[in-house]
Protein backbone atom coordinates (compact mmCIF):
# COMPACT_ATOMS: atom_id res chain seq x y z
CA UNK A 1 0.00 0.00 0.00
CA UNK A 2 1.46 3.02 -1.13
CA UNK A 3 0.35 6.60 -1.27
CA UNK A 4 1.50 8.42 -4.58
CA UNK A 5 1.90 11.95 -5.88
CA UNK A 6 -0.09 12.05 -9.13
CA UNK A 7 -1.14 15.50 -11.10
CA UNK A 8 -4.94 16.66 -11.32
CA UNK A 9 -7.15 16.82 -14.52
CA UNK A 10 -7.44 20.08 -15.19
CA UNK A 11 -11.10 19.44 -15.92
CA UNK A 12 -12.01 17.60 -12.73
CA UNK A 13 -13.97 20.33 -11.19
CA UNK A 14 -16.07 20.87 -14.59
CA UNK A 15 -16.41 17.12 -14.26
CA UNK A 16 -17.67 16.75 -11.13
CA UNK A 17 -19.92 20.16 -11.37
CA UNK A 18 -21.57 18.61 -14.54
CA UNK A 19 -22.02 15.09 -12.88
CA UNK A 20 -23.66 16.88 -9.58
CA UNK A 21 -20.99 16.26 -7.51
CA UNK A 22 -21.28 19.69 -5.91
CA UNK A 23 -19.61 18.38 -2.34
CA UNK A 24 -16.18 18.30 -3.72
CA UNK A 25 -15.25 21.43 -1.67
CA UNK A 26 -16.24 21.78 1.48
CA UNK A 27 -16.17 25.00 3.52
CA UNK A 28 -13.47 26.28 0.57
CA UNK A 29 -11.26 23.26 1.58
CA UNK A 30 -10.96 19.94 -0.72
CA UNK A 31 -13.13 16.58 -0.22
CA UNK A 32 -12.31 15.19 -3.43
CA UNK A 33 -8.62 15.15 -3.67
CA UNK A 34 -6.74 13.67 -6.62
CA UNK A 35 -3.49 15.26 -5.79
CA UNK A 36 -2.42 11.89 -4.88
CA UNK A 37 -4.04 8.23 -5.00
CA UNK A 38 -3.83 4.83 -2.59
CA UNK A 39 -2.36 1.63 -4.64
CA UNK A 40 -2.95 -1.75 -3.25
CA UNK A 41 -1.49 -5.01 -4.50
CA UNK A 42 -3.89 -7.56 -5.70
CA UNK A 43 -3.31 -9.39 -2.41
CA UNK A 44 -3.59 -6.44 -0.35
CA UNK A 45 -7.48 -5.93 -1.80
CA UNK A 46 -8.11 -9.58 -1.21
CA UNK A 47 -6.79 -11.26 0.90
CA UNK A 48 -6.37 -8.44 3.91
CA UNK A 49 -9.59 -6.61 2.91
CA UNK A 50 -11.97 -8.02 0.41
CA UNK A 51 -11.88 -11.25 2.47
CA UNK A 52 -12.24 -10.08 6.03
CA UNK A 53 -15.33 -7.67 5.09
CA UNK A 54 -17.28 -10.86 3.58
CA UNK A 55 -16.23 -12.66 6.94
CA UNK A 56 -17.67 -9.75 9.22
CA UNK A 57 -20.60 -9.45 7.55
CA UNK A 58 -21.74 -12.60 7.95
CA UNK A 59 -20.82 -12.67 11.39
CA UNK A 60 -22.71 -9.65 11.91
CA UNK A 61 -25.41 -11.32 10.03
CA UNK A 62 -25.40 -13.96 12.34
CA UNK A 63 -25.14 -11.21 15.25
CA UNK A 64 -28.55 -9.53 14.70
CA UNK A 65 -30.09 -12.29 14.04
CA UNK A 66 -29.02 -13.80 18.01
CA UNK A 67 -29.63 -9.89 19.37
CA UNK A 68 -33.53 -9.70 18.24
CA UNK A 69 -34.66 -12.97 19.83
CA UNK A 70 -32.74 -11.43 22.76
CA UNK A 71 -35.10 -8.77 25.25
CA UNK A 72 -31.76 -8.62 27.17
CA UNK A 73 -29.11 -7.83 24.45
CA UNK A 74 -31.66 -5.35 22.45
CA UNK A 75 -31.85 -3.57 25.89
CA UNK A 76 -27.92 -3.20 25.83
CA UNK A 77 -28.12 -1.64 22.64
CA UNK A 78 -30.30 0.87 24.05
CA UNK A 79 -33.02 0.70 21.94
CA UNK A 80 -36.33 1.52 22.74
CA UNK A 81 -38.32 -1.38 24.57
CA UNK A 82 -41.56 -0.39 21.87
CA UNK A 83 -39.49 -0.89 19.17
CA UNK A 84 -38.07 -4.97 19.85
CA UNK A 85 -41.19 -6.02 18.11
CA UNK A 86 -40.66 -3.83 14.96
CA UNK A 87 -36.94 -4.67 14.66
CA UNK A 88 -37.93 -8.50 15.02
CA UNK A 89 -40.10 -8.62 12.91
CA UNK A 90 -38.19 -6.85 10.09
CA UNK A 91 -35.68 -9.32 10.43
CA UNK A 92 -37.63 -12.80 10.77
CA UNK A 93 -39.93 -11.95 7.45
CA UNK A 94 -36.46 -11.08 5.78
CA UNK A 95 -37.22 -7.54 4.86
CA UNK A 96 -34.10 -6.81 2.54
CA UNK A 97 -31.26 -3.91 2.70
CA UNK A 98 -28.85 -2.67 0.41
CA UNK A 99 -25.64 -1.72 1.97
CA UNK A 100 -23.17 -0.68 4.46
CA UNK A 101 -20.06 0.29 5.09
CA UNK A 102 -17.39 -1.04 7.38
CA UNK A 103 -13.99 1.45 8.29
CA UNK A 104 -11.10 -0.08 8.95
CA UNK A 105 -7.06 0.56 10.06
CA UNK A 106 -4.75 -0.99 7.46
CA UNK A 107 -1.67 0.17 6.38
CA UNK A 108 -0.80 -2.46 3.91
CA UNK A 109 0.50 -5.35 5.97
CA UNK A 110 -0.94 -7.45 9.15
CA UNK A 111 -4.73 -7.39 9.39
CA UNK A 112 -6.98 -4.73 8.67
CA UNK A 113 -8.91 -3.67 12.20
CA UNK A 114 -12.61 -3.31 12.02
CA UNK A 115 -13.32 0.48 13.90
CA UNK A 116 -17.10 0.66 13.35
CA UNK A 117 -20.28 -0.41 11.45
CA UNK A 118 -21.97 1.94 9.10
CA UNK A 119 -25.02 0.22 8.25
CA UNK A 120 -27.97 2.21 8.17
CA UNK A 121 -27.45 5.34 6.60
CA UNK A 122 -23.73 5.65 5.32
CA UNK A 123 -22.44 7.96 2.77
CA UNK A 124 -19.87 8.91 0.94
CA UNK A 125 -21.33 6.25 -1.37
CA UNK A 126 -21.28 8.01 -4.77
CA UNK A 127 -17.81 9.02 -4.85
CA UNK A 128 -17.16 5.28 -3.68
CA UNK A 129 -19.16 3.80 -6.73
CA UNK A 130 -19.26 5.87 -9.55
CA UNK A 131 -16.66 9.04 -9.19
CA UNK A 132 -12.97 7.69 -8.16
CA UNK A 133 -14.05 5.29 -11.17
CA UNK A 134 -14.10 8.06 -13.35
CA UNK A 135 -11.05 8.97 -12.14
CA UNK A 136 -9.35 5.53 -12.99
CA UNK A 137 -10.82 5.17 -16.22
CA UNK A 138 -9.61 9.01 -17.11
CA UNK A 139 -6.21 8.68 -16.12
CA UNK A 140 -5.46 5.43 -18.10
CA UNK A 141 -6.94 6.92 -21.23
CA UNK A 142 -4.91 10.30 -20.64
CA UNK A 143 -1.71 8.64 -19.51
CA UNK A 144 -1.37 9.16 -16.22
CA UNK A 145 -1.77 5.42 -14.86
CA UNK A 146 -0.60 2.49 -16.11
CA UNK A 147 -3.10 1.05 -18.53
CA UNK A 148 -3.21 -2.12 -16.33
CA UNK A 149 -4.45 -0.32 -13.90
CA UNK A 150 -7.47 -1.44 -11.83
CA UNK A 151 -9.87 -1.08 -9.03
CA UNK A 152 -11.52 -2.74 -5.99
CA UNK A 153 -15.06 -1.08 -7.10
CA UNK A 154 -18.31 -3.10 -8.64
CA UNK A 155 -20.26 -1.07 -5.81
CA UNK A 156 -22.27 0.75 -8.93
CA UNK A 157 -22.79 -3.20 -10.27
CA UNK A 158 -23.96 -4.63 -7.19
CA UNK A 159 -25.81 -1.71 -6.74
CA UNK A 160 -28.08 -2.19 -10.00
CA UNK A 161 -28.14 -5.99 -9.13
CA UNK A 162 -29.42 -5.40 -5.64
CA UNK A 163 -32.17 -2.90 -6.46
CA UNK A 164 -33.26 -4.89 -9.77
CA UNK A 165 -33.43 -8.11 -7.54
CA UNK A 166 -36.31 -6.33 -5.74
CA UNK A 167 -38.44 -6.29 -8.12
CA UNK A 168 -40.31 -2.74 -7.04
CA UNK A 169 -43.35 -2.17 -9.28
CA UNK A 170 -44.64 0.82 -7.37
CA UNK A 171 -43.15 4.49 -6.92
CA UNK A 172 -39.91 4.35 -4.74
CA UNK A 173 -39.56 7.08 -3.10
CA UNK A 174 -35.79 8.43 -1.72
CA UNK A 175 -35.31 10.88 1.55
CA UNK A 176 -32.95 12.91 2.85
CA UNK A 177 -32.61 16.04 5.34
CA UNK A 178 -33.93 19.08 3.43
CA UNK A 179 -30.83 21.19 3.01
CA UNK A 180 -27.94 18.42 2.83
CA UNK A 181 -26.53 18.28 -0.36
CA UNK A 182 -24.07 15.47 0.42
CA UNK A 183 -27.20 13.51 1.62
CA UNK A 184 -29.38 14.48 -1.70
CA UNK A 185 -26.54 13.59 -4.20
CA UNK A 186 -26.31 10.28 -1.98
CA UNK A 187 -30.49 9.64 -3.20
CA UNK A 188 -30.05 10.88 -6.85
CA UNK A 189 -26.88 8.41 -7.01
CA UNK A 190 -29.14 5.71 -6.02
CA UNK A 191 -32.60 7.34 -8.07
CA UNK A 192 -30.39 7.04 -10.72
CA UNK A 193 -29.67 3.68 -10.90
CA UNK A 194 -33.18 2.93 -9.54
CA UNK A 195 -34.71 4.46 -12.84
CA UNK A 196 -31.97 2.38 -14.91
CA UNK A 197 -33.06 -1.22 -13.36
CA UNK A 198 -36.95 0.23 -14.14
CA UNK A 199 -38.26 1.62 -10.72
CA UNK A 200 -40.14 4.44 -10.64
CA UNK A 201 -38.00 7.19 -8.45
CA UNK A 202 -39.38 10.09 -6.70
CA UNK A 203 -37.41 12.34 -4.04
CA UNK A 204 -38.96 13.97 -1.05
CA UNK A 205 -37.05 15.45 1.86
CA UNK A 206 -37.81 13.56 5.44
CA UNK A 207 -38.97 16.23 6.74
CA UNK A 208 -41.99 16.99 4.16
CA UNK A 209 -43.29 13.41 4.60
CA UNK A 210 -46.74 13.13 6.11
CA UNK A 211 -49.08 10.93 7.54
CA UNK A 212 -52.60 10.59 6.43
CA UNK A 213 -55.18 7.65 8.03
CA UNK A 214 -51.93 5.67 8.98
CA UNK A 215 -50.17 6.01 5.95
CA UNK A 216 -46.68 7.93 5.18
CA UNK A 217 -47.87 10.13 2.22
CA UNK A 218 -46.11 13.04 0.18
CA UNK A 219 -47.05 16.16 -0.29
CA UNK A 220 -49.89 15.17 -2.28
CA UNK A 221 -50.96 12.69 -0.19
CA UNK A 222 -49.88 10.21 -2.88
CA UNK A 223 -49.04 7.01 -0.47
CA UNK A 224 -45.03 6.47 -0.12
CA UNK A 225 -44.83 2.18 -0.50
CA UNK A 226 -41.12 1.96 -0.63
CA UNK A 227 -39.11 4.72 1.18
CA UNK A 228 -35.33 5.08 1.01
CA UNK A 229 -34.47 7.37 4.22
CA UNK A 230 -31.20 8.54 4.76
CA UNK A 231 -31.85 9.18 8.10
CA UNK A 232 -31.03 6.70 10.89
CA UNK A 233 -33.69 4.66 12.68
CA UNK A 234 -31.80 5.71 16.63
CA UNK A 235 -33.72 9.13 15.25
CA UNK A 236 -36.54 8.10 13.99
CA UNK A 237 -37.21 5.77 17.56
CA UNK A 238 -37.32 9.02 18.95
CA UNK A 239 -39.61 11.17 16.75
CA UNK A 240 -43.33 11.14 16.16
CA UNK A 241 -42.62 9.89 12.60
CA UNK A 242 -41.17 6.62 14.12
CA UNK A 243 -44.65 5.73 16.41
CA UNK A 244 -45.95 5.31 12.82
CA UNK A 245 -43.84 3.11 11.46
CA UNK A 246 -45.13 -0.19 12.69
CA UNK A 247 -48.02 0.14 11.87
CA UNK A 248 -47.80 1.40 8.37
CA UNK A 249 -47.90 -0.55 4.96
CA UNK A 250 -44.45 1.25 3.82
CA UNK A 251 -41.27 -0.84 2.89
CA UNK A 252 -38.13 0.67 4.34
CA UNK A 253 -34.78 1.43 3.48
CA UNK A 254 -32.73 0.38 5.44
CA UNK A 255 -34.91 -2.01 7.26
CA UNK A 256 -35.88 -1.45 10.54
CA UNK A 257 -33.27 -4.77 12.02
CA UNK A 258 -30.49 -2.05 10.88
CA UNK A 259 -30.73 -0.56 14.01
CA UNK A 260 -29.32 -3.64 15.74
CA UNK A 261 -25.79 -2.87 13.53
CA UNK A 262 -25.95 0.81 13.48
CA UNK A 263 -24.69 2.10 17.11
CA UNK A 264 -20.92 1.12 18.55
CA UNK A 265 -22.63 -0.91 20.56
CA UNK A 266 -22.33 -3.82 18.59
CA UNK A 267 -18.83 -4.33 18.93
CA UNK A 268 -18.53 -5.24 22.29
CA UNK A 269 -21.12 -7.68 21.37
CA UNK A 270 -18.95 -8.88 18.13
CA UNK A 271 -15.64 -9.00 20.22
CA UNK A 272 -17.78 -11.32 23.00
CA UNK A 273 -18.88 -13.37 20.14
CA UNK A 274 -15.43 -13.70 18.26
CA UNK A 275 -12.71 -12.80 21.10
CA UNK A 276 -9.70 -12.86 19.31
CA UNK A 277 -10.97 -12.77 15.99
CA UNK A 278 -7.85 -11.01 14.19
CA UNK A 279 -9.64 -8.12 12.31
CA UNK A 280 -11.79 -7.27 15.70
CA UNK A 281 -10.59 -4.80 18.34
CA UNK A 282 -11.44 -5.77 22.09
CA UNK A 283 -14.04 -3.47 23.44
CA UNK A 284 -16.80 -3.61 26.24
CA UNK A 285 -19.42 -0.67 27.68
CA UNK A 286 -17.90 2.06 29.29
CA UNK A 287 -19.70 1.78 32.54
CA UNK A 288 -18.24 5.30 33.87
CA UNK A 289 -17.68 8.26 31.37
CA UNK A 290 -16.71 10.46 34.46
CA UNK A 291 -13.01 8.62 34.28
CA UNK A 292 -10.37 9.65 31.95
CA UNK A 293 -9.61 7.52 28.85
CA UNK A 294 -7.08 4.95 29.50
CA UNK A 295 -4.17 4.79 27.34
CA UNK A 296 -4.26 2.80 24.44
CA UNK A 297 -8.50 2.96 24.19
CA UNK A 298 -10.87 4.99 22.50
CA UNK A 299 -14.58 6.35 23.66
CA UNK A 300 -17.37 6.42 21.43
CA UNK A 301 -21.40 6.92 22.43
CA UNK A 302 -23.27 4.41 20.69
CA UNK A 303 -24.78 6.80 18.42
CA UNK A 304 -23.23 9.34 16.50
CA UNK A 305 -21.98 10.59 12.95
CA UNK A 306 -18.36 11.54 11.60
CA UNK A 307 -16.29 11.33 14.39
CA UNK A 308 -18.50 13.71 16.82
CA UNK A 309 -17.96 12.88 20.61
CA UNK A 310 -15.20 10.67 20.08
CA UNK A 311 -12.00 10.57 22.39
CA UNK A 312 -8.82 8.89 21.84
CA UNK A 313 -5.88 8.60 24.59
CA UNK A 314 -2.77 6.90 22.56
CA UNK A 315 -0.10 4.32 24.81
CA UNK A 316 2.23 7.40 25.03
CA UNK A 317 -0.56 9.86 26.57
CA UNK A 318 -1.39 11.75 23.28
CA UNK A 319 -4.97 12.70 24.05
CA UNK A 320 -7.32 13.89 20.81
CA UNK A 321 -11.07 14.64 21.12
CA UNK A 322 -13.91 15.49 18.91
CA UNK A 323 -16.58 17.88 20.18
CA UNK A 324 -20.43 16.83 19.11
CA UNK A 325 -23.85 16.83 20.31
CA UNK A 326 -23.97 12.81 20.97
CA UNK A 327 -23.52 12.65 24.55
CA UNK A 328 -27.25 11.62 25.46
CA UNK A 329 -26.51 7.63 25.10
CA UNK A 330 -24.16 5.02 26.77
CA UNK A 331 -20.34 4.91 25.79
CA UNK A 332 -18.36 1.85 24.96
CA UNK A 333 -14.34 1.59 25.16
CA UNK A 334 -12.65 0.20 22.27
CA UNK A 335 -8.95 -1.09 22.12
CA UNK A 336 -6.87 2.11 20.20
CA UNK A 337 -5.83 1.09 16.82
CA UNK A 338 -3.51 3.55 15.24
CA UNK A 339 -5.01 5.32 11.62
CA UNK A 340 -1.62 4.54 9.85
CA UNK A 341 0.15 7.71 8.63
CA UNK A 342 1.09 8.63 5.09
CA UNK A 343 2.89 12.07 4.95
CA UNK A 344 0.80 14.16 7.37
CA UNK A 345 -2.50 12.48 6.70
CA UNK A 346 -4.08 9.72 8.42
CA UNK A 347 -6.12 6.52 6.43
CA UNK A 348 -8.86 5.43 6.83
CA UNK A 349 -10.16 2.45 4.54
CA UNK A 350 -14.13 2.28 4.03
CA UNK A 351 -15.43 -0.77 2.31
CA UNK A 352 -18.15 -1.41 1.07
CA UNK A 353 -20.50 -3.98 1.15
CA UNK A 354 -23.72 -4.31 -1.38
CA UNK A 355 -26.38 -7.00 -1.52
CA UNK A 356 -24.20 -9.24 0.66
CA UNK A 357 -20.97 -8.93 -1.16
CA UNK A 358 -18.15 -7.08 -0.24
CA UNK A 359 -18.15 -4.70 -3.51
CA UNK A 360 -14.78 -2.00 -3.25
CA UNK A 361 -13.16 0.40 -1.16
CA UNK A 362 -13.33 4.33 -0.71
CA UNK A 363 -10.27 6.12 0.76
CA UNK A 364 -10.43 8.73 3.30
CA UNK A 365 -7.35 11.24 5.01
CA UNK A 366 -7.42 13.72 7.61
CA UNK A 367 -4.46 15.56 9.39
CA UNK A 368 -5.77 14.17 13.11
CA UNK A 369 -6.38 10.52 14.22
CA UNK A 370 -9.78 11.33 14.43
CA UNK A 371 -11.72 11.06 10.94
CA UNK A 372 -14.43 13.50 10.38
CA UNK A 373 -17.05 14.38 7.88
CA UNK A 374 -14.69 16.79 5.92
CA UNK A 375 -11.82 14.50 5.87
CA UNK A 376 -10.89 14.16 1.85
CA UNK A 377 -11.75 11.22 -0.22
CA UNK A 378 -8.71 10.13 -2.64
CA UNK A 379 -8.88 7.35 -5.13
CA UNK A 380 -7.23 4.43 -5.34
CA UNK A 381 -6.11 2.04 -7.76
CA UNK A 382 -4.15 -1.89 -7.68
CA UNK A 383 -1.48 -3.01 -9.54
CA UNK A 384 1.12 -5.66 -9.08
Amino acid sequence: MKKIAIAERADWKQTAEGLGFLFHTIDGEPYWDESAYYQFSLAQIERDLEDPTTEIHEMCMDLVDRVVRSEELLDRLSIPAGYYDLIRTSWLEGHPHLYGRMDFSYGGSGPAKLLELNYDTPTSLYEAAAFQWGWLEQCIERGMIPARADQFNSIDTRLHEALAALQIKKPFYFASIKGSVEDKATTDYLRLIAGKVGIESRHIDVEDIGLLDGRFVDLENRWIPHLFKLHAWEFIFHEEFGQAVAAADTQFFEPPWKAVLSNKGILPLLWEQHKGHPNLLAAHLDTDVSKPVPKGWVRKPFFSREGANIELRTADDQVVREEGPYDDAPFILQEFAALPRFGDSYTLVGSWVIGDQAAGIGIREDNSLITKDTSRFLPHLILD
